[in-house]
């Protein structure tokens, strides 16, 4: 593993109720799609990795596929495999999968790119396992940040917080512009001809649920909040209740704009 994947396995460890309770129904949004993108269907053999909490798997498994899940951290395993009984649930890390070539009709990893050391091993290894004409289909944040994502980033401007030079980064000769043509370029890479989609939504949440989220130590606001002192939390909080303010609904309720990239491809059925 990489410095980068330490740190995310690091920073993941044990959040599995903090993710539910917060970003899941955010990241929710796309699983539709992103099965569709797969062409899961009854009977398809489907990969979900990076499952976490098990959503994608139990639409792919109301959908009649016969679903395999893994995650890299064990509180996401075992909430998935609650949530999905019915599935195979087990603990793996890209880009070492414990299958074998082409055991699967399809692969969907939903935001798991984001969380790499190594992206195109990743994709490698997702196509390794995906059966020529089978096919695989991805989703990433992407940036510049759509404004949901951007929102943190204004409240910690705000509330003086200075972000810190150690946290580990994606080494630049693995990384990938995290755009459409990025994203496409990077399946590319892996072998794959493959087109990209963004999908565009607001994301309807209770303001304390959206708070939840980096103050339970999920992504990257979280990390930077568990770093910060007791009078600095109250400051940002000070700074979050100000700027959501204008993304409040007379419901009480916010309507974060937000998007996701959606990348998928058909593996060749011929090399060369």
């Amino acid at each position: 593993m990489t410095a980068f994947d330490e740190h995310e396995r690091a920073q993941w460890a044990g959040r599995a109720t903090a993710y539910q309770n917060s970003y899941a129904s955010l990241c929710a949004h796309p699983a539709g799609a992103l099965l569709d993108a797969a062409r899961a269907g009854t009977g398809d053999r489907i990969l979900d990795v990076g499952t976490g909490t098990g959503t994608v798997a139990a639409l792919a498994h109301t959908r009649g596929a016969r679903v395999t899940a893994v995650d890299a951290e064990p509180s996401m395993v075992e909430a998935a495999r609650r949530r999905v009984p019915e599935a195979d649930v087990r603990e793996a890390l890209l880009p070492r999968l414990p299958f074998t070539d082409g055991a699967f009709d399809a692969a969907v990893a939903n935001f798991v790119l984001n969380h790499v050391g190594d992206p195109l091993a990743a994709v490698r290894e997702l196509r390794r396992v995906v059966r020529p004409g089978g096919r695989i289909a991805v989703t990433i944040w992407p940036y510049p940040q759509p404004p949901a994502q951007q929102l943190w980033t204004a409240v910690f401007d705000a509330a003086g917080v200075e972000r810190p030079k150690d946290l580990p980064r994606v080494a630049p000769d693995r990384d990938f512009p995290r755009t459409a043509d990025g994203l496409t370029g990077l399946l590319t890479r892996a072998g794959l001809a493959a087109a990209c989609d963004t999908i565009s939504w607001s994301h309807r949440t209770d303001p304390e649920t959206w708070w939840n989220g980096p103050a339970g130590g999920i992504g990257s606001a979280g990390a930077l909040m568990r770093r910060q002192d007791p009078a600095t939390i109250t400051r940002i909080r000070t700074e979050y209740d100000r700027h959501t303010a204008t993304y409040r609904g007379a419901d009480g309720l916010l309507a974060l704009p937000t998007a996701a990239l959606l990348a998928h491809a058909t593996v060749p059925t011929h090399t060369g």
